[in-house]
C-alpha cells in the first residue's frame, strides 16, 4: 500500500527507554500536524492532498488519473444507474420512425407521375387555293389538353406535330418553350400545322372547290408528340387521331362539335386512298 506520509515524522527504532521519554513530544507533534491538516481541509486547499493510489493484489493503476493531483476525481461504480443512458430504446425507435416517415413523404411527393395528353380537336381551319397549280392550302389549328399529375411543376419543352392525308404527310410543325404547368394542374395548348394538298393529289382541288356540295369533308390523321421536362428528366407522350375537316371553306369548330372518326367509318371513306 503506497501512501504519502509527508506530514508524518519518520523515526528510527529506539529502545524502550528512549521511546517512553519521547512519547510526549511525538504526541504533541502529531497533534500539531493533525490540526494543520484539518485547517487546510476547512480552507479548501485541495493541493494539500496529492494523488494517492491504493494498490492491492488485484488492483489496476488508473491510466487517466496521472497528473491530476490538484483536481478532484470521482469514483463511480460501473453498475451505477447514472452511467446507463435513459430511454435509449425510445430515442432509437423515434429516430427510426421519423426517418421512415420523412423518406415515405419524400418518395410520395417526388415520385414522378405520368403526364396526360389528350387531343381535344380542331379549333379552326383557314383554307386557301392556288388555281394555277391546283393546290389546296390548309392552316389547321388544334387543341391539346396537358395534365400534370405531379406535386411539382413541369415544363412543356416542345410539341411536334404532323398531318397525314391518304398515307402521305402533308404538313409538319414544331413549337418550343411553350409553357409551364403547375402541380396537379391542366392547361390547354393550341398549335397550328400548315398543310399543302397538291402534286399527285391535285384532284382534291376539284373536290374542295366543287360548288354543287356545301360540305367538303376529308379525313386527316393528326399526330402530335409532347415533350415535357422536370428535375432534368425528359418525358415524351405521343398520340394520333383521325379527324374530319372541311377543305371547302374557313371553319371554326367548337370543342363539342369536333367529330371523332372510328375505324369503320375510315374504311368506308372514299378519300382514304389516292
Amino acid at each position: 500500500m503506497g501512501k504519502n506520509l509527508s506530514r508524518l515524522l519518520v523515526y528510527k527504532p529506539m529502545s524502550e527507554s528512549s521511546k517512553s521519554s519521547t512519547s510526549t513530544t511525538d504526541r504533541d507533534k502529531l497533534d500539531i500536524s493533525t490540526n494543520q491538516d484539518e485547517d487546510s481541509c476547512r480552507n479548501g486547499d485541495v493541493s494539500q492532498f496529492p494523488y494517492v493510489e491504493f494498490t492491492g493484489r488485484d488492483s489496476v493503476t488508473c491510466p487517466t488519473c496521472q497528473d491530476q493531483e490538484n483536481q478532484l476525481v470521482a469514483l463511480i461504480p460501473y453498475s451505477d444507474q447514472r452511467l446507463r443512458p435513459r430511454r435509449t430504446k425510445l430515442y432509437v425507435t423515434s429516430s427510426v420512425v421519423l426517418c421512415l416517415l420523412l423518406s415515405g413523404l419524400a418518395v410520395f411527393f417526388l415520385f414522378p407521375r405520368s403526364i396526360d395528353v389528350s387531343y381535344v380537336g380542331v379549333k379552326s381551319i383557314y383554307v386557301s387555293y392556288d388555281q394555277v397549280n391546283r393546290v389546296v392550302y390548309l392552316n389547321i389549328t388544334s387543341i391539346l389538353n396537358i395534365t400534370n399529375n405531379n406535386f411539382y411543376s413541369v415544363n412543356v419543352a416542345n410539341i411536334s406535330a404532323q398531318v397525314q392525308f391518304s398515307k402521305t404527310v402533308i404538313g409538319k410543325s414544331r413549337i418550343s418553350n411553350i409553357t409551364k404547368i403547375g402541380p396537379l394542374d391542366m392547361k390547354q395548348i393550341d398549335y397550328s400545322v400548315h398543310t399543302v394538298i397538291g402534286d399527285q393529289m391535285n384532284y382534291m382541288y376539284d373536290y374542295c372547290t366543287l360548288t354543287s356540295i356545301k360540305v367538303h369533308n376529308i379525313v386527316i390523321m393528326m399526330q402530335a408528340t409532347v415533350t415535357t421536362s422536370y428535375f432534368g428528366h425528359t418525358e415524351q407522350v405521343s398520340l394520333e387521331r383521325y379527324q374530319y375537316v372541311d377543305c371547302g371553306r374557313n371553319t371554326t369548330y367548337h370543342y363539342k362539335r369536333s367529330e371523332d372518326l372510328n375505324l369503320a367509318q375510315l374504311h368506308n371513306s372514299p378519300f382514304l386512298s389516292a
